[in-house]
């Protein structure tokens, strides 16, 4: 999937209605609106003009692209929902813990209890990701 083109370079953080409508994108692209608006009908109940606003919203952050097709348009994702998870996770951490992990981490860990697998999962990628010149 090609990388939109974002302003500052990085992907922009978006709001909730918005991350369920790139749900949508990522799992079958493009769509046309109307698609779009029949898949959050039964569950969102917004106002078909709501959908159009977001997806022009989302097309000016670069992170859906527009394209036509006969007396329609067609919407897909134009970024990797990686992108948007990276940036997101940054804005969260900034926002909660002032950009540390650890404290962000310590938080988590203590106030979920993990089985003996996602434990060893845990320490694997700590292992993988730990930067051993700083010891």
């Amino acid at each position: 999937m090609k990388h939109g083109t974002f302003k500052q370079g990085k992907p922009p953080v978006l709001s909730a209605q918005e991350w369920k409508l790139m749900e949508l994108l990522w799992a079958k692209s493009p769509q046309p609106a109307y698609d779009l608006i029949e898949a959050l009908a039964p569950r969102e109940k917004w106002h078909p003009n709501t959908v159009r606003t977001m997806l022009a919203r989302l097309t000016r952050k670069g992170v859906v692209r527009t394209e036509p097709y006969k007396n329609l348009y067609l919407y897909s994702a134009a970024c990797e929902r990686e992108q948007l998870v990276a940036t997101e996770s940054q804005s969260f951490l900034e926002r909660l813990f002032g950009g540390a992990f650890r404290p962000s981490l310590i938080h988590f860990a203590t106030r979920q209890r993990l089985s003996p697998e996602e434990v060893r999962e845990m320490k694997r990628l700590l292992d993988e990701n730990t930067d051993h010149r700083r010891s």
